[in-house]
């Protein structure tokens, strides 16, 4: 009887079939899942410079709205991305140790949570924006702008909302062929309806920043639909039964150990644009301006490293949960060597073309003076970041996100905040910028601290299983 309960698996602990992260030769199946989440964060990244772009044709202070809207977009995306990956680590480990019951309540919270996540940014929408921006400026046609464009960024976010986490449960089971083409369709969605709302081009009004928005919004539930629909069709690896469900505080408490770490440590992203905003708008508005620009064109580097992420932290959590330590350890090494060498590439064309890349966005020749040191000393930082990103993303994936969240802290609230700061009292706005490789060589420092613990403690007691490929 003991043998045969032994041999016996319950329905609740269904035995999943072998799955591609455990099997395929790892850095084939790393650039089979990244490369095309990298293509598609690339067509994300270009959008939003190209949203940019067209706004900064309208003046100088509707980018500067855009610009000022930053901590209250980075805050949403934070606790979206923090809760996706903290549903990506638990289903992605529950898929590797084979428990079917617990990958499908994973998925059917994943469900629940998103319409929470939604009604507290429509309550932001609705009451929070206008206080928002007058506490940054007093410039009535900047807060007036900002007002138009976050809040129907913010009531509109459902589309955001389904597709950050329903894109998430697509790689989580090695899908990421699926969240390329929901991204690029949204991106391209996006692109095309800008110029269009903005303008009034084809007989539609001229809309201006309202234009932007609402063009940013359509693409965003376009592509959370779509991603709703390739997960009900093609993803039988989850099944999604929300018939007499209740949440399960058990599930959203495993979702959380690891997702709110990382909400916190996105969070602090902004509080740090908030604060130098407030910083470099003691200078100019094109300070304001120009690190605005910056940000919208970092992200045309960081978004494919991003993409390496999502590819890298489901193949990490899942050899985790297999006890693979071979596969796991080369995933992490090859993730950082493409990292380190993406993050090259930007820095080059950072230090090479600064005019071309702010010559985008209209540039003033005001823009222009301020702008070139700006980028060029700003990218130093990306000599260490890339390592960095994967670092704070393999603990992630490991379940001990607390050391990411804690050298994010380090990074921008107890260096490179307190660094602008007080460069900023030496009365040169490009004084300000040296903050950013302060900061990003003590979280190198860090970084390279937990990586030897984790290390130690997690991976090297892993057995060996066999030589990988």
């Amino acid at each position: 009887m003991t043998d045969l309960k032994k041999d016996t698996t319950s329905a609740s602990e269904e035995i999943l079939p072998a799955n591609k992260m455990g099997t395929m030769p790892v850095n084939k199946l790393l650039l089979s899942m990244s490369v095309p989440m990298m293509l598609s964060m690339l067509v994300q990244a270009m959008y939003n410079i190209v949203d940019s772009i067209f706004v900064a044709q309208i003046n100088e202070d509707a980018l500067t709205a855009l610009s000022l809207a930053f901590p209250i977009q980075t805050l949403m995306i934070a606790i979206l991305g923090g809760t996706s990956v903290g549903i990506n680590a638990f289903l992605s480990k529950a898929l590797g140790q084979k428990k079917q019951k617990q990958v499908d309540e994973c998925a059917n919270n994943a469900v629940f949570l998103i319409g929470i996540i939604y009604i507290v940014f429509f309550i932001i929408g609705l009451t929070f924006v206008k206080p928002f921006y007058l506490s940054q400026t007093k410039d009535t046609q900047i807060v007036e702008y900002g007002i138009q464009y976050l809040s129907i960024i913010c009531c509109g976010s459902i589309g955001i909302c389904m597709q950050f986490v329903f894109e998430k449960l697509l790689q989580s089971t090695g899908k990421t062929v699926c969240t390329m083409a929901t991204q690029m369709t949204g991106a391209i969605i996006n692109i095309i309806l800008d110029p269009i709302l903005i303008f009034g081009y084809f007989g539609f009004p001229k809309l201006g920043v309202i234009g932007a928005s609402v063009a940013t919004i359509a693409g965003q539930i376009i592509a959370g639909i779509i991603a709703l629909i390739l997960n009900l069709k093609l993803n039988k690896e989850i099944h999604f039964n929300l018939k007499g469900f209740r949440p399960s505080g058990k599930i959203i408490g495993q979702i959380y150990i690891v997702g709110v770490p990382s909400i916190i440590m996105q969070s602090i992203g902004s509080v740090m644009v908030y604060g130098m905003n407030k910083i470099l708008i003691s200078f100019t508005s094109t300070a304001t301006a120009v690190f605005g620009v910056y940000y919208k064109l970092q992200s045309f580097v960081l978004m494919p490293v991003f993409g390496l992420n999502n590819g890298m932290v489901p193949i990490v959590a899942y050899n985790y949960g297999a006890q693979n330590k071979e596969r796991l350890v080369k995933t992490v090494k090859l993730s950082v060597v493409y990292a380190m060498g993406i993050m090259m590439v930007g820095l080059a064309i950072f230090q090479v073309f600064p005019d071309k890349l702010l010559g985008f966005f209209d540039a003033s020749d005001k823009m222009l003076e301020m702008g070139i040191p700006a980028l060029k000393i700003i990218s130093l930082h990306f000599i260490f970041a890339g390592f960095d990103i994967i670092g704070t993303t393999m603990f992630q994936a490991l379940g001990s996100a607390i050391f990411s969240m804690f050298i994010s802290i380090c990074r921008q609230l107890v260096a490179l905040l307190p660094a602008a700061y007080l460069l900023s009292k030496l009365g040169k706005v490009n004084y300000v910028w040296w903050a950013f490789p302060i900061a990003e060589i003590m979280a190198v420092i860090i970084t390279i601290i937990f990586m030897i613990h984790i290390y130690k403690k997690v991976i090297k007691p892993i057995p060996s299983k066999e030589k990988v490929v």
